[in-house]
């Protein structure tokens, strides 16, 4: 590391403060670091800045294969700095070790927005887990909120478990949708449309708006019959083209609508309490997951474990719970 990362702290955060690039490069690899030590001065770094954090517009961004979903982000994303905000743009990335991510390649397919001075991307760690990978998303968006960005990307890269994540770290949830996909349900579950605070049919452009039309009337129609992400708030759903650029403006529209509802009755102060809470407790279950599986009687005694249930002589939930008795008796121990 260098010497702006090894040191002090509170130099490190000023200048992060200051909206210096570098500085901000050099805080998200401090946190996304895994020594123990340098988890610490992340800790301390995160806590040093966290009152100048807050005050961004975080949207999480879903989309379906093939609907186009770089484009959109860098088309919304030069929208925004075209009216002089400070945008950031960062991914949450469950790859695993084996593929390994393609959101490397986001600043190729953001050629644009990565040359915009009031931009800035971050694509997440490929090969990790989603939790770890999370934990870093959240605070790489404090670092971003700490060093002057005024709105706050998150992309969904990976399916399923990703878009539950990104929902519970954003204020505002946009699904991309194709048109003209059959009888426009396109795979997605429920689930997902419950999450979403705004739809976008992307590709509305040439051949495909009639279909984009009739996709956008089918699932205003279907939003009716599921339960809106947050109570008093009926997601929009938009037309799009984010190839040629039309629309965007209507979805940020939409964005500040749903921002002008959170703004009234402390909507917005107690979603982010609840995401706290939310990040407070995965913190928890990653933090005791880590030193269970560092400590080194465990590792011991899961290779028992691991011959026993072979052998059918314990089950999975008993050999569990002797290991976390172990644990919890030998940690109270020392």
């Amino acid at each position: 590391m260098s010497q702006l990362a090894n040191g002090p702290i509170e130099e490190l955060a000023a200048r992060l403060e200051n909206g210096n690039r570098r500085a901000l490069a050099k805080a998200i690899t401090l946190v996304e670091n895994h020594r123990a030590d340098q988890r610490k001065r992340a800790n301390q770094l995160v806590s040093k800045i966290l009152p100048k954090t807050g005050n961004a517009i975080r949207i999480g961004i879903s989309g379906v294969p093939g609907v186009g979903k770089s484009t959109f982000i860098e088309a919304l994303g030069m929208y925004l700095t075209g009216m002089g905000k400070k945008v950031a743009v960062l991914a949450v990335d469950p790859s695993s070790k084996i593929s390994g991510g393609s959101i490397m390649g986001d600043k190729v397919r953001m050629e644009r927005l990565s040359r915009d001075p009031n931009a800035f991307i971050r694509p997440s760690p490929s090969a990790g887990s989603l939790g770890g990978v999370a934990r870093r998303t959240r605070e790489t968006m404090l670092l971003c909120e700490a060093a002057g960005f005024d709105v706050i990307l998150v992309e969904t890269v990976g399916v399923g478990q990703s878009e539950v994540t990104v929902c519970e770290m954003t204020d505002f949830f946009l699904v991309l949708l194709l048109p003209g996909a059959g009888d426009e349900i396109q795979g997605i579950k429920k689930g997902i449309i419950e999450m979403a605070d705004g739809l976008v049919i992307n590709k509305a452009d040439g051949d495909m708006e009639k279909s984009a039309s009739l996709a956008q009337n089918h699932y205003r129609n279907a939003i009716h019959y599921v339960r809106p992400r947050t109570k008093g708030w009926h997601p929009k759903v938009q037309c799009a083209s984010a190839l040629h650029g039309n629309g965007i403006d209507q979805v940020w529209d939409m964005i500040m609508e749903h921002r002008q509802f959170l703004s009234e009755e402390n909507r917005l102060e107690h979603l982010r309490e609840d995401q706290t809470a939310l990040w407070f407790h995965a913190a928890l279950r990653h933090g005791l997951l880590d030193r269970l599986y560092a400590h080194e009687a465990v590792k011991t005694e899961m290779d028992h474990a691991r011959r026993l249930m072979a052998a059918r002589k314990k089950s999975a939930h008993q050999c569990a719970e002797e290991i976390v008795d172990m644990f919890l008796n030998q940690s109270h121990a020392t």
